[in-house]
């Protein structure tokens, strides 16, 4: 999954939002550099990733791709599916979007010290453009294809795969209205556990 959907799996603890997106900015064994509470985000983060990852909705998702493509299927999972939950945010949260995410970039700067430098990026940056809440808008997604494209050392045009994204798309929410309470289940269980465990 990725931003919006971590920050949204990660529950009602403000510290573990924030860990639930620096698990994508925290490589590593977790050494108690960071609170306790922001550490069990990342721990779930990469809980929930392992779990996404074994599931038919995931596992398949370049059928939906043309030919070539398949090795980052798993990635432009992770960006349609934020789509979808930010598209239909209202069937899943009592919260407005935009309520929801300016809520965690505030959190974001009342931890700010404890993030690497490129979440530092992110919370300087994320506010300014609506970053989160760009992920509703179908507009949005040849962008945020390109951004994420830029990030291998040999640049990928994501950006080309929206036509047949937006061509499958009913095809696709219906795996993601199968697979997400599934995962905030998951989500929910897991957290009870790092709840127990300290």
């Amino acid at each position: 999954m990725n931003y919006l959907a971590h920050i949204y799996l990660s529950g009602p603890i403000a510290a573990h939002r924030v860990g639930g997106l620096l698990g994508d900015f925290v490589k590593g064994p977790l050494r108690g550099e960071r609170p306790a509470a922001i550490e069990q985000g990342i721990a779930l983060h990469r809980q929930i990733d392992r779990w996404v990852d074994s599931q038919p909705q995931v596992a398949h998702f370049h059928r939906w791709l043309p030919p070539g493509w398949r090795r980052y299927a798993a990635i432009v999972a992770d960006i349609y599916f934020d789509h979808l939950l930010a598209r239909d945010w209202h069937h899943y949260h009592p919260e407005s979007l935009d309520n929801f995410c300016n809520r965690f970039y505030a959190e974001l700067q009342q931890h700010y010290n404890y993030l690497p430098s490129a979440a530092q990026r992110f919370a300087t940056t994320a506010p300014q453009v609506g970053w989160l809440q760009g992920y509703r808008d179908i507009e949005q997604l040849p962008a945020i294809l390109h951004r994420v494209g830029q990030r291998f050392k040999k640049p990928v045009p994501l950006a080309q795969l929206t036509d047949p994204l937006s061509y499958n798309s009913a095809a696709i929410a219906e795996q993601f209205a199968v697979l997400l309470p599934q995962l905030v289940a998951f989500s929910t269980e897991q957290r009870a556990n790092l709840a127990t465990a300290t």
